[in-house]
């Protein structure tokens, strides 16, 4: 049994992941540490760090969990390139970033990125919607699928209304028509089930910096 210190165990993120694991004794994990906005600093013995915090808060998770030797994951959005650039350089422990950890995003990057290709004559543009409580924009999952087909972060359109849970739409167009592609995501258990897989993965990783892409790649049949 694996035990996970949850960071940002009050947000609603970090509530999916507790109930979870709670509920799917085939992960083999346990919260034994649950980290909140009341008690930022709580501690005890964990295998590895499930952090959705905030950005203010990830870099001392992240040092605790280098500090124990311990994973660290994380899908905090607007983080810093500096912590970007520390976490992606990490060689002491197994370190997982993902803006978006669900595959199906995963699988639509692929699929914009193909779509680049076909239509590298045409047009393109982009844009995103979540939830009014989401802070930044454009999204880190936005920010992603814009660098996977060198569209600029400025001309992402973002839009933030009621419960969106995420919407992310790539069209390419010519004066005469235009292709949409887009995925939505109508629960937020999606992010939440996914992370939780892939944190699973991480536990038996080498000390080294991890992504979707990687976990896509290892189990692959």
């Amino acid at each position: 049994m694996h035990k996970v210190l949850l960071n940002g165990a009050d947000g609603k993120m970090g509530a999916m992941i507790a109930d979870i694991i709670r509920n799917n004794p085939e992960y083999d994990l346990e919260v034994s540490v649950e980290r909140t906005l009341a008690n930022p600093d709580a501690d005890g013995e964990f295998d590895i760090i499930i952090d959705f915090s905030v950005p203010s808060a990830v870099e001392k998770a992240f040092e605790l969990a280098k500090k124990r030797k311990k994973a660290y994951f994380t899908g905090v959005t607007g983080l810093s390139d500096e912590f970007l650039n520390k976490i992606k350089s990490e060689k002491s422990i197994p370190v997982f970033y993902a803006a978006n950890a669900s595959l199906g995003v995963f699988y639509f990057g692929k699929l914009i990125q193909f779509a680049k290709e076909l239509y590298k004559d045409y047009d393109a543009a982009m844009r995103e919607a979540h939830h009014i409580h989401k802070k930044d924009a454009p999204s880190g999952t936005a920010k992603t699928l814009a660098g996977l087909i060198d569209f600029p972060y400025d001309k992402i359109i973002s839009l933030r209304e009621g419960e969106i849970v995420g919407t992310h739409e790539v069209v390419f167009e010519t004066p005469f028509e235009e292709i949409r592609l887009s995925h939505i995501a109508h629960n937020r258990k999606l992010f939440a089930e996914s992370a939780v897989i892939e944190a699973v993965w991480l536990t038996k990783q080498k000390p080294g910096f991890y992504g979707v892409g990687d976990y896509y790649s290892s189990t692959r049949i």
